[in-house]
């Protein structure tokens, strides 16, 4: 499948139990950021064929969260205590959708970012959302 991927994606590098279940997930990590990429397969899609929009929310709370934690100088570790989502269109089987953080905010005890996904040029969802910082364990 990796002929598949655009450019510079590779595999997301921190599967969990629930990540192997909704992917899989690629990240690509260059000097505009970090994205998040996904095909579509069957297994994510509805009785329609589209995908379906637990999945748009898991995509954008991934790359919100790790934009956050991986770009914040020092690095976080964010929980997600707010996510709110417009679904603007469908995305099919076979479409590559990619999740791009635009604007992120992380402080002391919060943070917050935008994502937008998109399949091709194509927006299909906007998302926002609020974290909350963890304190490492003492």
């Amino acid at each position: 499948m990796s002929a598949d991927l655009p450019a510079g994606f590779v595999p997301y590098a921190e599967p969990s139990p629930f990540l192997d279940r909704v992917g899989p997930l690629y990240e690509c990590l260059d000097a505009s950021g970090l994205r998040i990429g996904l095909r579509v397969m069957e297994h994510h899609c509805n009785r329609r064929g589209l995908a379906h929009g637990a999945l748009l929310v898991a995509v954008a709370d991934i790359a919100l969260g790790k934009t956050i934690e991986r770009l914040s100088d020092p690095k976080v570790s964010g929980l997600s205590t707010h996510l709110a989502i417009d679904f603007v269109r469908p995305a099919r089987q076979g479409d590559w959708i990619e999740a791009r953080v635009d604007y992120w905010s992380a402080g002391k005890r919060s943070a917050t970012a935008n994502v937008y996904l998109r399949v091709g040029e194509e927006v299909i969802a906007r998302a926002n959302g609020s974290f909350a910082i963890l304190q490492p364990a003492r």
